[in-house]
């Protein structure tokens, strides 16, 4: 007679076998890819950046698919009905999925989102239009330091990653400058160039799009941008100052760990692959590889970061 212990055993090992040919198998039908926001943004360019790589390496389509509302809270609050089957995966955006949650109830907290990787960042940069009397960056801090409060600045939204460099960038140069909300980045970029502003907190996808229009004044990220080599970085100039809208991709909270990992493995090798890199560098972006084993402690370090601006800034109490 077979032992029940025995019987047991043989389930389990049949078991860890059927997850394990899942995992093999996957991806064997199409993904539903979500961005939670309006066609055309940043969001959704890098996405269709990626579909034809994951479709290369991996057999199947990354079907884009569109929820807007609320900033991204409306798709953040849903995303964990789905099901955790590694069909459904989410765009994700920093800093809106720590400050949404700790601004006000929006039906979701931040440990709700299981993100799996950060694929890139749009570093902020400081922009003045091409025939600004701003020359450096050392120009604008002493304008700014004789004039306080007179060098406006427009930027995309309040509370978003150009309001919090703003108020990071004033407090490391010792000067006070107004910051100018506008309701994306076009319109704080239309604004510069009508010269409602005195500068844009933009982005190097700003310089990337309008060229010799605009003159970028330094850049935040650790070592200039390969596509502006130029620029000189903020940490050169004396402020150690690396920011930008971060963007990954996070699943349903029901989705097993191996899962999980294989998920992110997949978007680091689109990450790794010399042409899509350069599509995105030229496009202005910068790549980041924070994958899932590391995303806990990069998310606390952005969370201490962004909670300390927004407050210095007001816009949390």
């Amino acid at each position: 007679m077979v032992s029940r212990h025995r019987l047991i055993g043989a389930g389990f090992a049949l078991a860890a076998l059927a997850v394990s040919a899942a995992a093999q198998a996957y991806p064997d039908k199409p993904i539903d890819y979500i961005i939670p926001f309006a066609p055309g943004g940043e969001s959704d360019i890098t996405a269709r950046f990626q579909q034809p790589f994951f479709k290369e390496f991996f057999g199947q389509d990354l079907v884009i698919s569109y929820k807007p509302g609320g900033g991204g809270a409306v798709a953040w609050s849903q995303l964990n009905a789905s099901a955790g089957d590694g069909y459904t995966w989410m765009g994700i955006n920093l800093p809106h999925i720590i400050l949404q949650p700790a601004e006000k109830e929006v039906g979701y907290k931040t440990e709700d989102l299981a993100a799996v990787y950060m694929f890139h960042y749009t570093p902020d940069a400081l922009l003045v239009e091409a025939d600004s009397e701003f020359k450096t960056l050392e120009d604008f801090v002493s304008y700014a330091k004789e004039n306080p409060g007179r060098a406006t600045i427009s930027g995309s939204g309040k509370g978003s990653a150009n309001h919090l460099v703003q108020v990071t960038f004033d407090n490391a140069a010792g000067i006070k400058t107004t910051y100018v909300a506008f309701k994306g980045t076009s319109d704080a970029t239309t604004a510069l160039l009508g010269k409602q502003v005195t500068a844009e907190w933009g982005y190097t996808t700003v310089a990337a799009g309008q060229g010799d229009r605009v003159r970028m004044l330094a850049v935040a990220m650790e070592e200039r941008h390969p596509a502006f080599p130029d620029v000189p970085t903020f940490k050169e100039l004396g402020y150690d100052i690396v920011s930008g809208a971060y963007r990954g991709i996070a699943v349903p909270q029901s989705t097993p760990e191996e899962l999980r990992r294989q998920i992110s493995d997949m978007i680091g090798r689109i990450n790794a692959d010399p042409a899509f890199r350069k599509q995105m560098v030229d496009a202005g972006y910068a790549l980041l590889d924070v994958d899932y084993e590391d995303m806990s402690r990069f998310l606390e370090l952005k969370e201490e970061e962004y909670i300390k601006a927004a407050k210095d800034g007001g816009i949390l109490q």
